[in-house]
């Protein structure tokens, strides 16, 4: 049975986050909100909760993850940037968006995209998501919490637990969530691309 964590939207318990954390740390996956709704996380290298996600979103290899971090100072040890990439992404963040770009050696080759070698970062602006990422003290694993058959996350996290009960190890519930995806930019080509309209203003990669 998935273990039930709600928590207070401005002040998240501290306990609560902990707890949830341990499951992290022992490997389990959880859900979580986010500005762009709900998302699957995990901590950084385990396989086995990236191939639970790909089982239950129906998505293959080429499915860019996402490291998911509290500030923008953690993204150069991730992925590379050149200079008008790394300004592009400080302007914007934190922010509903994510960036695909080439990763480090940082980043477990189980993450990447097979051929491109790519992966997805995020900063986001939400209360409970980035004291969940301070606890932990590291960048969580994610892919954003669509059902096959939807187009869009799920926003509810008892409704998360209810259709993920046995499927997640944890849910982690706040009460405030956005509604749409993020923004996806591809900077792979050598210049910003748009892959996927959401919650974050195009504009200035356009």
């Amino acid at each position: 049975m998935t273990h039930y964590y709600p928590v207070h939207p401005v002040n998240p318990q501290r306990r609560a986050l902990n707890q949830v954390v341990t499951i992290l740390k022992e490997g389990g996956l959880i859900g979580y909100p986010t500005d762009s709704g709900y998302a699957f996380g995990a901590r950084l290298g385990n396989k086995d909760a990236l191939e639970r996600i790909r089982r239950i979103r129906g998505l293959d290899e080429k499915h860019h993850f996402t490291l998911v971090m509290s500030e923008f100072s953690q993204v150069g040890q991730y992925v590379q940037m050149e200079n008008w990439v790394f300004r592009a992404i400080k302007a914007a963040v934190p922010g509903r968006y994510t960036f695909i770009l080439r990763a480090t050696r940082d980043v477990p080759k189980v993450m990447l995209h097979p051929k491109k070698h790519t992966v997805g970062v995020r900063v986001p602006e939400h209360v409970t998501c980035l004291a969940l990422m301070d606890a932990l003290g590291e960048p969580i694993v994610s892919s954003t919490l669509i059902l096959p058959g939807r187009d869009q996350p799920m926003d509810d996290g008892w409704q998360v637990k209810e259709a993920l009960d046995n499927e997640l190890d944890a849910v982690l519930d706040s009460g405030d969530c956005g509604t749409d995806p993020t923004t996806v930019i591809d900077f792979s080509s050598g210049e910003a691309v748009i892959t996927r309209l959401g919650a974050g203003d195009p504009a200035p990669f356009q």
